[in-house]
This record gives C-alpha cells, structure tokens and sequence, in this order.
C-alpha cells in the first residue's frame, strides 16, 4: 500500500490525493488514470482529509505530463487484462451521459468534452529528459531515440494520459511472446519504434522491416507491436489488413508511427518559422540559459521539445504605412520566394506521407484493420502536435500569400478533410485549440537525476480548427467578390422576335466575338477560394455523417459571419452591469458587426418611366464616378480588390477605444462606406467619423478616392486634414506632402488606420503646417477645445438624432453600449471648456481669456441634450 502510495506522490498527486485514489480503485494504475482526469482535484492536502463534495474554489494543482519512470512496468497487467473496447475514448460519447442519467441527473450537456470555453486554463508539469542515442544496424549515424516527455508533451485531455503512457510502455521495452504459444519471444528495443531518423520515409522503412517478425520455432509471422499474428487467413478479414504493408496491422502501430511522424513535422515546422537550419532531425540539447518570464515563441522552443505561443493575428501597426518615395529594394525578393516554396513542398510532402496513416476508411483499397480500430493516441497526437501547425497556418490574414503557398495549404485542406471523414477524430474539429502562453522552469528534487529537469507549462484555449477555416472562408468568399469585377449580373435571356431569330440564323458562323481570357493570377486566386470554399462544404457534409445534425448546428452556431443587408438579424446587445462587462459585449458585438456588406444603391420608384438608363444610382458621394465603371471589366484592379476584401473581412481594428466599421455594397464592391470612432485621449473621443471610399479604375496602381462626411452640412472643418468640403488632406492619398502611395503595395486598410491614429489625434492643431513645434501651447489646447465642441454637436449629437445610413445600428448600439463611458466624458470636456463660441473652420485658437466651464457658447446645452438622447436610448432599450 505504502509503495502504491508513493508511485502516486511521483506522478505528481499530493498524499492525501494518492491516499483517496487507492481507496476507491485497489489498482494503483487505475488510480493513477483517475487523478490524471481530475477526479480528486478536490482533495483536501493538509492532514490526509477528504471531501465528499468538490470545493469550486480550490485551486486546480497542475497536472504531470508524464509518470516517473518508476511505474511504467505497472500498466501491463491491465493491458492484458482489457479486451480492446475499453481502451478508447471519444470525448464525445454518450456514456457519460447515460451514467449520470442513471444516478437521476438531467440537463447533462452531451458534448461539454467538445464546447468547452475558450477562456480554459491550464498549467501541466511536463518532463524534459536528454534523449538516448543508439547504433541501429544499416545507418551509419547513430540515431537519437525519443524520450518519454517528448512522447508525452502537451496540454491532457480526458484520459490521454494514461493511454500515452501505456503505449510508449508497452513498446519501448520488454519482450513480445510468439501468439502461437510456443514459447519463443522477442524482446522489443526501444529504437524498434521510436528512433528519430532524419527522415520520415527512413523511419517508416525501418519500422517496415522491423515489425513483422518470424518465430526462430514455429516460424510463423506476427507483429512486434501488438503479438498478434500475421497470417493469409486474417488477411481475408475484411476489418483486417489486406496487401503487403503490415504498417496498418494493428491500432499500436498507427499511434507510433503518428506520434513519430507528427513529431517530425512539429521540428520542421519549428525550423522554418524560427529561421533555423532546414533540416528535420530533432534539435540537440544544449546548456542555454532557462527564462522565467513569459514566454514568447523563442523562449518556448527547448531543444527536445516543440511549443507555440497564443498566435493572435498580425498585430497592425498604427498609422503610417507608408513605404516612402525612395524606390523599393526588390533585392533578395526572387530567392525569399524560391526558398520559402522549397520549404512548403518539403513539408507538404512530410505532411502527405503522414497522412497515410491516419484512420481513414475512405482510402484506395478499403479501410485497413487500423482505420477500423483507432488507437486513442491518434487524436492526443492531432490534438497535441497537428493542431498547432494547423493553427499558425489558418491564422495567416493574407490570402494571396496562402494561394502562393497553395503546395502546403491544400495538402493542410486534405488533413482536415480526413480527419472530418472519421468518426474518432471528427470531434477534433470543433474543439478549442490549446496553446501555449507561458513555460516556466521547476526547481529540481532530489528524486530526479540530472538528465531530467521539469517544467510548468501553461495553456489557454483559442479557436478550433473549424473556427479558423471560417475566418478563411470568408475571405475567400469576399475575394471572389472583388474578382467578379464591377459588371452586373446577367439579366434572364429574352425570348426572341421572329426577325431577331432570322437575323441571328443569318450570321451563324460568320464571326465570334472574342472570349475574355482572365489573368492568370486571378485565376490561380480564384481557383483557391473555390477550393477552400468545397472543401469546407465537404468538411461539414462529413461531420453530419460522422457527428450528427446536432453536432453540426451548435459548431456552426458559434462560427463568425460575414452579414449582409438581406441576411442580418439586428439582436439586443447587453452591456451588463460592470465596466468589464460592458467592454466585453462593446467588442463582442463590434467583432461581428465591423465589416457588412449592404445595399447602397439608391432605391428606384416603382411604375416610373425612366429615360432607358438602367444604371442605378448610389447614396454616394463618388455615385458618377461609380456609375461610368458599372460595366467595367478591368482584371488587375479586380486582382487588388479581391485582395483587399479578404484582408478587411478579418483585420479591421476593433477595441473599446477606437474601432472601425466598414459596409460595402453588395454588387459593387468598389462602393464602399467607413465608419471610424475616435481614439480615447483625444478631442474626437467615441465621435462617430464617416468617409465615402471608392475604389478607382486605376487602383491599387493609384490610391482609393476618400470623402470626409461629418462635416455638420459642410460648415465644420474638424481638423487641419479634414476640410469642410469633405478633402481628406494625407500624404499617402496624394492630398498631402510626404511619403505617398506605392503602386500595388499600399491598401485601403493603411488609408483607414492612419486617418485612425494620425489625423484623429491627441493634439491637432500640430498638423496645421508650421505649428507643429507648439504642442501643449495655448494655442492647441483652444483648438482642441473647439473640436470637442463640434464633435459633440455633429459626430455626437447629431449622428444620434439624424443616423446616417446604413450605419444607423452601429451607432445606436455604440453610445447605448458607452453610455456610462461617454456621460463621465461629457463632465470631464465641459470642465475642460474654454468657454468660447464654436468656430466652424478650426479656429479656437486664439488667446482670448474666458472663464473655463462657460455655457454662453451652447456647448453645456448640447452635452445636456446628448445625456437625454442617451439616457431614452438606454430606456427604450431596456
């Protein structure tokens, strides 16, 4: 009892813990699966004491990755023992519902294993061991063998733990008996099955030619990895493996040769991202000093294991974006591509030979015994190892860069497809992908040697796999947008007059009109958003087979969209009753909303007899402009806006103190309408700053024409830049001296961010030439009074009373949503008022006294009448 109890304190439970595991499970394994599920998290750890109810407020201790070597001899018995079933878990199954409706408990969510919040934590202990390196007959180098943390690394997940365990047990050691009961045995090497060659074909070879053995007695065959035997008669199973291959024997090897593989791939991967040597053997450890500070991705990468921070996008740089007027270096640009596509096609073709072996009953031939019988470890490996690759390569927001890389991203296209294809992996899909944010060394024990060394990582949940195709999809989706062009849809053929139809019979033959070819870029573009959008529809026509209708409405529930005018559904938004939860709802909701497309063509009046022009017209400033490309068909400029769609879909800027909204129409994505809300810290705080765009016949060759909206019927000019007629003064629109526009490189998203962060700034009377030098003057802080003024009563108040369209939700959900913000607000600006009449073309500035806090000038009365907008809209609301 004593012994069991310590194997239990080893693997990382406290005595009291290990006490009331061997209570309850006699065998000390069992126990040991039991506590590696959290099933005695609840345990009191101060005199052996044990509560029968768990205590939501304890503190979740972190879970060892992996048992001491001291106990891996323990779980073959057990293994024996078991007849197969019991050893696999789909997280899921309906078992755990059945038994807790047994025990009269209702309302169980049957897929809790699946949805779990992304807001999930975890800290696990993970071991770090310095590899063997054995001589293996036939290679010349001697090869690194993998280490039982390597086998083990990552965030566990139900009972993954103990199956990884028990298998790497099984075969890393000990002897194979002949099934034939003859009494010869093999005895199993730990190189047998996980040497790490430098390549994956080499490994797969080996393994080949190690696992079918020959009985020196009977001489009958059998596999070293399950004991079974391998004969013509189970050949003819249909559950078992048909031709020459015996890598598809049995479960154990499909969990190896996964794990190994997957393995491979995560150290190539790793490789390519941190500009390290191409090259796929595992790195060797060296004597490099551990950090203790939260880990970035270089700090997280040790040199027998692999680890990825939380990727969250590219993070945009405020403002500028320009590239200058010098001339571009183009140097180097030809061989960075050369190289990079090499490095896609080597572990594109890694990625292939691997997918082999995963379980897939849709293979060429029929499905193998092991597509049939998945070993659990399959899914702890994709979890683990796949979907951090998976994860880095879907959060890539360019998707002309994923098209260029389209060798690597369709075979990533083809993994996910297989795994949808299997009823064991298809949940793997919709649950959140655990990454890594920190990693923090362990003081070493006296019950470790000095080849073993810990560590606590943490884990935090992010989007799934599912998730992050959308984001995907909806680039791709408005990607074929832009390459649509400008030109209407066709009108339903008209049936023909007699004379029409002699005519057309007349000159059949006689000439063809010219075919229009589409460039070849954009039809590499546009065959990759077809693609990514069929497999996609593919991928969910399979998880309604292997999963079910439920299973795929609820992940589907949870997916981002893209609304449009004739799809969106306007839903109350909640802003709680704390700060917090008011910012939480705030980005929610604007996450959804920032990017819409709608119908911004102006409305026809019915049974009017027009003058035979059926172009429409738009609510536009740049309407003429729109109306003579309507029928354009120019391929670069359909290039660049497919582009620029599919970055703008996913990467707007939204965060409670400066967001920005986009609608675009929904036949002429050239038609465009931003909506941007001042930063905090400046005079245009949460003001609502509208700008008509329109997307030339020369662009992105020339910048996109932009009109300034929010001009109080053009009598306001609020800043320096941004004149009273609309004129948006900014060096890379060309309205302005500076760095400018680069052909074909600057986009729309740069325009909008540094009108974001450069003209709606803190003090703007610096961007009046020659007054740059005199900030915190007076002089500015007048200006920046008068502004606050006119934002107010135009970017505040009168967008509230008269909401333009079509952003009139947005801006009702965004001061209902900030009310509270924005009324402690209106004190502070009316403490900080001058007092003097607003002037209408920026002035303000001058250094005339008056008393600070002054109504005489109207600003009181109309903060007055904003708090009483805002307090209706908040009732009406409620």
């Amino acid at each position: 009892m004593e012994n069991s109890i310590q194997q239990l304190v080893d693997m990382g439970a406290t005595l009291a813990q290990a006490r009331a595991a061997l209570r309850q499970y006699n065998d000390v394994m069992q126990a040991a699966e039991r506590f590696f599920e959290g099933k005695f998290d609840h345990v009191k750890d101060e005199d052996g004491d044990v509560l029968m109810t768990p205590t939501p407020d304890l503190k979740r201790k972190p879970r060892p990755s992996t048992p001491d070597n001291d106990e891996m001899m323990a779980t073959e018995e057990e293994d024996d023992d078991d007849d197969g079933e019991s050893d696999y878990i789909d997280y899921d199954s309906d078992y755990e519902l059945k038994h807790t409706a047994e025990r009269g408990v209702s309302d169980v969510d049957p897929y809790s294993g699946i949805f779990f919040s992304k807001d999930r934590r975890e800290e696990v202990i993970e071991v770090e061991e310095i590899p063997d390196v054995v001589d293996i007959p036939g290679h010349n180098e001697r090869v690194k063998v993998m280490t039982q943390g390597q086998w083990m690394k990552g965030c566990p997940e139900g009972g993954e733990q103990s199956f990884l365990f028990g298998l790497y047990s099984q075969l890393h050691e000990g002897q194979c008996a002949c099934p034939q009961e003859c009494g010869s045995v093999v005895r199993r090497r730990k190189s047998d099955f996980f040497a790490l060659f430098p390549d994956f074909s080499v490994y797969i070879e080996n393994l080949r030619k190690t696992v079918r053995q020959t009985c020196q007695r009977c001489h009958s065959d059998f596999c070293l990895a399950c004991g079974e035997s391998i004969s013509a008669d189970k050949a003819k199973r249909p559950s078992a493996a048909s031709g020459e291959d015996p890598l598809f024997h049995c479960s154990n090897l499909q969990g190896v040769i996964l794990g190994i593989g997957l393995f491979m791939l995560e150290s190539m991967f790793s490789d390519q991202i941190h500009g390290a040597d191409d090259h796929n053997e595992p790195k060797a450890r060296n004597n490099k000093r551990r950090k203790t500070e939260p880990a970035t991705p270089h700090d997280l990468e040790d040199e027998d294991g692999v680890y990825y921070a939380s990727v969250q996008g590219k993070k945009l740089k405020g403002g500028i974006g320009y590239a200058g007027d010098h001339k571009e270096d183009n140097t180097g640009q030809l061989e960075a591509q050369a190289a990079q596509r090499t490095k896609d096609e080597k572990m594109g073709k890694l990625l292939s030979d691997i997918r082999v072996y995963l379980p897939n009953l849709h293979r060429e031939g029929g499905g193998q015994t092991s597509d049939y019988l998945v070993h659990p470890t399959a899914l702890a490996h994709l979890r683990r190892r796949f979907n951090h690759i998976c994860s880095t390569l879907l959060r890539n927001d360019s998707l002309a860069d994923m098209s260029d890389r389209a060798v690597l991203y369709f075979e990533l296209l083809e993994w996910l497809e297989t795994i949808s294809n299997h009823e064991a992996l298809a949940s793997m899909m919709a649950m959140p992908i655990m990454v890594v944010v920190s990693a923090k060394p362990k003081k070493p024990t006296a019950n470790h040697a000095s080849r073993v060394r810990e560590r606590t990582i943490v884990y935090e949940g992010s989007s799934g796999p599912r998730e992050l195709l959308e984001a995907i999809v909806i680039q791709a989706e408005a990607a074929l947008k832009g390459l649509q062009g400008t030109k209407p849809p066709d009108a339903p053929p008209e049936e023909l007059t007699e004379e029409q139809k002699r005519m057309t019979a007349d000159t059949k033959g006689k000439s063809k009109e010219p075919i229009p070819q589409t460039a070849d870029e954009n039809q590499n573009l546009m065959n990759f958003c077809r693609r990514i959008i069929a497999t996609v529809h593919a991928i969910d026509r399979s998880l309604r087979e292997t999963k079910g209708d439920a299973f795929v409405d609820r992940l589907q529930s949870s997916l981002p969209r893209i609304m449009s005018s004739s799809s969106a559904k306007i839903a109350h938004v909640d802003a709680g009753d704390t700060d917090e939860s008011a910012q939480k709802a705030y980005l929610d909701w604007a996450t959804r909303v920032r990017f819409e497309y709608c119908d911004l063509a102006v409305p026809t009046t019915e049974g009017k007899e027009g003058d035979g022009d059926q172009l429409p017209h738009y609510k536009f400033y740049y309407n003429n402009e729109a109306r003579m490309l309507a029928n354009s068909d120019i391929p670069k400029r359909s290039l660049a806006i497919a582009k620029e769609l599919a970055i703008l879909t996913t990467n707007l800027p939204i965060a409670w103190d400066s967001s920005i909204f986009l609608r675009v129409d929904e036949t002429r994505v050239d038609v465009i309408k931003a909506l941007i809300t001042g930063p905090e810290g400046t005079p245009y705080y949460n003001g609502c700053y509208l700008f008509d765009i329109f997307l030339g016949p020369s662009y992105n060759q020339s910048p996109p024409s932009v009109k300034y909206m929010t001009t109080n019927g053009g009598k306001f000019r609020f800043n320096p830049n941004l004149y009273a007629d609309g004129k948006v003064c900014l060096s890379l629109l060309g309205t302005w001296s500076g760095p400018g526009w680069v052909s074909g490189k600057s986009t729309l998203l740069q325009v909008l961010i540094s009108i974001q962060s450069m003209i709606l700034c803190e003090e703007p009377y610096l961007n009046e030439p020659g007054w740059a030098s005199s900030g915190g003057s007076p002089q500015s802080h007048a200006y920046s009074a008068n502004v606050r003024r006119m934002v107010v009563k135009t970017a505040m108040l009168g967008n509230l009373k008269n909401p333009p369209e079509p952003f009139g939700d947005i801006i009702q959900t965004h001061f209902r949503l900030k009310s509270k913000s924005i009324i402690d607000q209106l004190d502070e600006w009316l403490s900080q008022d001058d007092g003097k009449p607003t002037s209408a073309d920026g002035g303000g500035y001058g250094l005339g006294k008056a008393e600070a806090g002054g109504s005489t000038n109207g600003f009181k009365k109309d903060i007055d009448e904003l708090k009483s907008v805002l307090k209706q809209l908040h009732e009406t609301t409620s």
